[in-house]
């Protein structure tokens, strides 16, 4: 009989890569889960893993049994759930990541109200960028997302189930005593000013380096930040411009906002895994998320 506990680490192996890495992670020692993963071999009469110099890897079929480890352990999580609350009543730990300005005004809301009609229903909120979001999703350390599918570097699959929320225009914000163009903003004129980038490789400063080259010009950077509050009070203070989602440019800082000439925006999206039945407290939360209107800064 596969062990469960086992099978965690193998899916955890195939997420993080390496076997200190899944210790840190479940709090093992390098050498305990390496012999959980022996056992594990023993158990299933298979070569899971093989050496590579001084680390290992997955075989193909302990790629195999990884995978299909997430949709074992997914239903298991969906029994257990079934057990605990053999009423309608939707119970048990639900984990939402979304990233910075969905949290502030799509997530928090959704959340306050599940926890007012739905007592027995557990939300723990992670905070994610697009570029986390997914691998955490496909780990099993999440089980719904709220992301982007605009994030080409990191494509959605068929192991994943897109529900459509909304759409965020992209929007120049400038410090209201910087002068600016009337109307909407055409970047080539922003190409001398210094400017507030994402942290490198994020959904944000990829975009934004794109826009820039397109308008033919290598923006200046004057900082970065993965944190859009601290972008703000930098932009604020008239040190750069940015290109933000309008659902970050928060109404407690002094900043002005300009639509795109050439409009851009990103689709936010629900996500979660395939494969397995989902649990009713995961569809509840889906479910919130489709029926709450956003509230805009």
């Amino acid at each position: 009989m596969l062990n469960p506990w086992r099978l965690r680490l193998l899916s955890r192996l195939d997420t993080l890569g390496t076997i200190r890495a899944v210790a840190q992670d479940a709090n093992l020692s390098a050498s305990s889960v390496s012999q959980q993963l022996a056992v594990l071999e023993t158990e299933t009469r298979t070569r899971l893993l093989e050496r590579t110099g001084r680390r290992v890897r997955l075989t193909p079929a302990g790629q195999m049994l990884a995978r299909r480890a997430r949709a074992i352990l997914d239903h298991m999580d969906t029994v257990e759930a079934e057990l605990r609350g053999l009423r309608e009543e939707p119970a048990g730990l639900v984990r939402l990541g979304a990233f910075q300005s969905a949290i502030r005004t799509l997530a928090l809301p959704a959340v306050t109200r599940l926890a007012a009609e739905h007592p027995q229903l557990d939300v723990e909120l992670l905070e994610l960028e697009p570029h986390a979001s997914i691998p955490t999703l496909r780990g099993g350390d999440a089980d719904v997302i709220i992301t982007t599918t605009d994030f080409v570097e990191l494509p959605l699959g068929p192991d994943l189930e897109i529900v459509p929320l909304a759409t965020d225009p992209v929007v120049l914000v400038a410090s209201p005593d910087r002068p600016m163009p009337r109307g909407p903003a055409e970047l080539s004129a922003y190409a001398g000013e210094p400017w507030a980038l994402d942290i490198p490789h994020s959904y944000m400063a990829n975009l934004t380096l794109r826009l820039c080259r397109e308008s033919g010009f290598e923006p200046r950077v004057a900082c970065r930040f993965s944190n859009y509050l601290m972008t703000l009070q930098h932009v604020e203070a008239g040190l750069s411009v940015a290109l933000l989602p309008e659902l970050a440019v928060d109404p407690r800082y002094r900043v002005v906002t300009r639509e795109l000439a050439s409009p851009v925006s990103r689709t936010i999206t629900a996500v979660v895994r395939r494969g397995s039945p989902r649990r009713a407290a995961v569809n509840l939360v889906l479910n919130a998320l489709r029926e709450q209107p956003i509230i805009h800064p």
